[in-house]
């Protein structure tokens, strides 16, 4: 049986870690070799570091800070934000990521994400998609995302009357009129190892993870899916793998402001029957 991934995610910006509510009114939340240190320490089994705000300021990645955490680390580390290219990747990879996620850049051209992942392997290549909820008509999206990938590879994946989610980039703030199912399906034939679900509806609220989006992309594909976005309390991680059938629970806040460990989480995962990783301290 395979084991279910605890996973603490660390946004960070100015080269600081920050937490926010759907992607905005960021806080200041600790610094992130330190706290990257904390967590192998605690029992995490994998960390995600995100620079934030990296695509939407057209910036690179840091790769000082991305150095710092990996010699902090020993568990595997994806990292993400700004990453545009092959080029990027292996900055990367050889900076110590053990996998490198995109999001904005694959959305703008796939194909920058195709070459990765043909180059370094789907191991090590993560799609992040933020998905928010979808009423039909109500995009303010221009055609031209969809309409892009529609003329290179001749896949509709535009939303629908029956889309229930749309795809958005640049940390949140451009729609693109992408339905998240059928983006979720094109890129896990396109070379994605992996997919990093989030919620921006429910990012940050604290009300728990979005468990038919979760459930809807686990489904879909046949990859993992990594659940991001609105953990509260340790039970909302039960909740995105026992009813959502994510393989891997991604939380920031309730770890970073001490109000959930990982080693509870742990302990409540073989208490719901879910298999995790052991860690003998």
């Amino acid at each position: 049986m395979l084991t279910k991934r605890i996973i603490p995610c660390l946004d960070v910006t100015g080269g600081r870690v920050v937490k926010g509510t759907s992607f905005i009114n960021l806080r200041d939340a600790g610094d992130p070799v330190e706290l990257a240190r904390f967590y192998d320490e605690q029992g995490a089994d994998e960390l995600v570091f995100l620079d934030i705000t990296a695509s939407s300021d057209n910036r690179e990645t840091i790769i000082e800070v991305v150095e710092k955490v990996s010699e902090e680390v020993f568990i595997p580390l994806t990292v993400g934000g700004g990453v545009r290219s092959s080029h990027d990747v292996r900055k990367l990879l050889n900076a110590g990521a053990d996998k490198v996620s995109m999001n904005s850049a694959a959305v703008l051209d796939p194909l920058a994400f195709i070459r990765a992942a043909s180059a370094f392997g789907n191991q090590c290549m993560v799609i992040a998609i933020d998905a928010r909820r979808y009423r039909y008509g109500t995009t303010t999206a221009p055609e031209e995302f969809s309409q892009n990938i529609k003329t290179k590879f001749d896949v509709d994946l535009a939303v629908s009357r029956n889309s229930g989610w749309e795809v958005y980039i640049n940390g949140g703030r451009t729609p693109t009129g992408i339905d998240v199912l059928k983006w979720a399906q094109f890129m896990a034939s396109s070379g994605a190892g992996e997919i990093l679900l989030t919620s921006m509806d429910e990012d940050g609220q604290k009300n728990g993870f979005d468990i038919a989006l979760t459930r809807s992309v686990s489904s879909t594909v046949t990859i993992p899916v990594i659940a991001s976005g609105g953990a509260g309390n340790a039970n909302h991680l039960v909740e995105a793998i026992t009813e959502g059938n994510a393989d891997a629970v991604l939380a920031a806040s309730i770890f970073h402001y001490g109000e959930c460990s990982i080693d509870y989480v742990k302990r409540l995962f073989m208490e719901n029957g879910i298999a995790t990783r052991v860690v003998v301290n």
